[in-house]
């Protein structure tokens, strides 16, 4: 389990997400921060919900600090995160925008160097904060 300290986070002044530093998303509520989470790994294990936006198998992550490469955009809630593989280096842009109907999160990657195959794996867990009343 990660520490909370280690997450970057998007938002759109309705609910937020944690995203790992690995590309997973730990946390997400559906539609406002005290509805049932649907992401919940932040607080359990993967089993719990998550998304991941990882590369394949066959584009390696180099070395145990490659996923840090993290930060927001200026002051915003844009949360930018690289990924350096053996092959190449991609970026994963996250976002949530403002709304006034459905919570969009935006996830963008964006190739910098060489190629690096990306896999979009969700798992959600809808109303899993029954689950988390029992820890």
């Amino acid at each position: 389990m990660n520490r909370i300290e280690r997450y970057g986070l998007i938002g759109d002044m309705q609910t937020r997400a944690h995203a790992a530093a690995d590309g997973s998303l730990d946390w997400l509520c559906l539609p406002r921060f005290d509805s049932a989470a649907v992401f919940a790994a932040l607080f359990g294990t993967q089993k719990h919900g998550a998304r991941h936006i990882t590369p394949t198998t066959d584009a390696a992550v180099v070395g145990p600090t490659a996923a840090a490469e993290r930060r927001h955009r200026g002051d915003s809630l844009v949360l930018e995160s690289g990924r350096r593989t053996l092959r190449g280096t991609a970026r994963v842009i996250g976002f949530m925008p403002p709304r006034d109907r459905a919570t969009q999160v935006i996830r963008i990657v964006k190739g910098v160097a060489g190629e690096v195959p990306m896999a979009s794996t969700p798992h959600p867990r809808p109303g899993v904060s029954t689950i988390l009343t029992r820890f």
